[in-house]
């Protein structure tokens, strides 16, 4: 049995792609999807209508606004390997549930537009996979458009995130003069042919008779001069250095084309890690152990209104999983359903009869699960590393028909529940306040009360700057404090202790004042 789990474990390639918003993170998955089989309409992004929505962007303020804010999680074969594929949110307003979704990947493409390089959030959310050692392949996304200097690129890569830069595939021209791409380590072309279907590429050796019928002869001349350049300049390839995070391969290509991207996908096939132990407290889990693990990672409400269904993303660790079998979350000691377990392609599922470290498994349930909620089937585990972090905006929320207010705890616990928000109830009043990183939180956080709920809410600034997790070696002295502050303190949804300081003054004040009182930004959760 173990020598099963461990070759199905091996077999797994589960990883995330990040990107600055409108980099082209979305029809890169698209067109992942594509060629491993997942859809089957060619030019997905290009269709009418109702077809014309991403499969990974299936809330409706995603489709309407044309951006991800919210983790998808799409399972699809390809080349023999089980790819778990991470769609996470562009905008740095969601950049807590990307944090959370990168601690159950293994790796990370990092999608650049070529024509702007590296942006604010491509550079935030790479350092949150270096802080992982994330391996990163990077996909240099619109060369059918005019695009920066390829060298520029490189220069940038290696300069800005302190990376070594192997390019694996290397440009012939941008824009309306793009041709194709070089195979670097070679003698062939990979050409751009409209002409060839639904993946308009061609291999052709260097020396083909017809080569110079489809590429100018000053652009090959420039090709030369250019990769003779790289090879001299730039690293090879190589798969250690990729796996520890010191290397990154690069390939140019075009989403909405579908042009670099089957070398891309052939690629991780190869390369990319099969999944890696996982810390947790006490010890690391390998993926070869006979029993199953995992953790929650995300929590995600009503992807069908029409059920107001809960299910929770977990991260498999370790074992073979399968439908219906007994698990303990470590968090309350009790045993957790799994009679109806799920794999993803976005919204659309699938019953997951068995799987192993490295799946995505969809867990529905009433309530019972949270994010950073362990699993396991045998020993108590906790996984480590999944923490809350403290909101930069805090409002208050006023609904309208004061009635509701049952209704409306309800709606705010099960969207906390999920990381949407924060969610904290002072001890002095009846007003929620919610917390967030950003402000489009805050109107995903509206239109989904007013869609799902029908709960219509306004938000009214709070006289808060920002909030503090409490805590305390000494009893006494944490009880001495909330009672002295209680004007100031509220609970979160967990009914931990918060401190909602008013300015920097304020918490520094308070800091002084009560210095055996820790208030952390941060808080891990269990």
């Amino acid at each position: 049995m173990e020598s099963v789990i461990a070759a199905e474990a091996a077999r797994r390639r589960t990883f995330a792609i990040i990107s600055h918003p409108d980099a082209g993170k979305t029809t890169l998955t698209e067109k992942l999807l594509l060629l491993g089989g997942a859809i089957h309409l060619a030019g997905e992004v290009k269709a009418k209508g109702e077809r014309r929505r991403a499969r990974s962007d299936w809330m409706a303020i995603e489709q309407e606004r044309g951006i991800s804010v919210t983790t998808s999680a799409m399972t699809f074969e390809y080349g023999g390997c089980v790819l778990n594929l991470l769609d996470t949110p562009g905008h740095e307003d969601f950049s807590e549930d990307t944090y959370r979704t990168l601690t159950a990947v293994d790796s990370a493409i990092m999608v650049l537009d070529a024509a702007k390089g590296i942006e604010s959030q491509t550079r935030k959310l790479f350092e949150v996979c270096r802080l992982r050692d994330v391996p990163i392949v990077t996909f240099v996304n619109k060369l059918d458009r005019e695009a920066l200097d390829p060298f520029a690129l490189v220069d940038e890569i290696h300069d800005r995130l302190a990376l070594d830069v192997a390019p694996l595939l290397w440009p012939i021209g941008m824009g309306q003069n793009f041709r194709g791409c070089a195979i670097r380590g070679g003698r062939e072309l990979l050409l751009f042919d409209p002409d060839a279907g639904a993946v308009p590429e061609r291999r052709v050796a260097r020396g083909s008779s017809d080569l110079a019928e489809r590429v100018p002869s000053e652009q090959l001349r420039t090709l030369d001069e250019q990769m003779e350049l790289v090879d001299a300049a730039l690293p090879a390839f190589d798969a250690r250095a990729y796996r520890e995070g010191h290397l990154t391969p690069v390939f140019f290509g075009s989403a909405l084309k579908t042009f670099g991207v089957r070398a891309l996908l052939d690629f991780l096939v190869a390369h990319a890690p099969p999944p890696r132990p996982q810390p947790a407290a006490g010890r690391s889990v390998d993926p070869s152990e006979p029993k199953v693990t995992g953790f929650v990672f995300k929590v995600q409400a009503n992807m069908d209104p029409r059920h107001r269904d809960r299910v929770a993303f977990v991260r498999l660790c370790s074992g073979r999983f399968t439908r219906g079998m007994k698990l303990v979350a470590s968090r309350d000691k009790k045993p957790v359903s799994t009679a109806a377990p799920i794999f993803f392609l976005a919204r659309e599922r699938a019953l997951a009869e068995e799987a192993f470290a490295g799946d995505i498994v969809g867990l529905p349930n009433h309530g019972q699960l949270r994010v950073g909620d362990s699993l396991s089937e045998g020993e108590p585990i906790r996984f480590t590393g999944l923490p809350d972090f403290a909101p930069e905006i805090l409002k208050r929320v006023r609904l309208g028909d004061p009635m509701r207010a049952k209704h409306l705890k309800k709606a705010l616990e099960d969207m906390a529940e999920e990381g949407v928000v924060r969610v904290f109830r002072p001890e002095v009043g009846t007003d929620w306040i919610v917390g967030v990183v950003g402000q489009l939180q805050l109107d995903v956080l509206k239109t989904r009360l007013a869609a799902e709920y029908d709960l219509p809410v306004e938000f009214e600034d709070a006289p808060y700057l920002t909030a503090r997790w409490c805590t305390a070696e000494d009893r006494k002295e944490l009880e001495r404090f909330l009672l002295a502050k209680k004007s100031s303190i509220a609970r979160d949804r967990d009914g931990e202790p918060v401190y909602l300081a008013r300015n920097a003054w304020d918490l520094n004040r308070v800091q002084e004042d009560f210095p055996n009182v820790r208030f952390s930004a941060t808080r891990e959760r269990h």
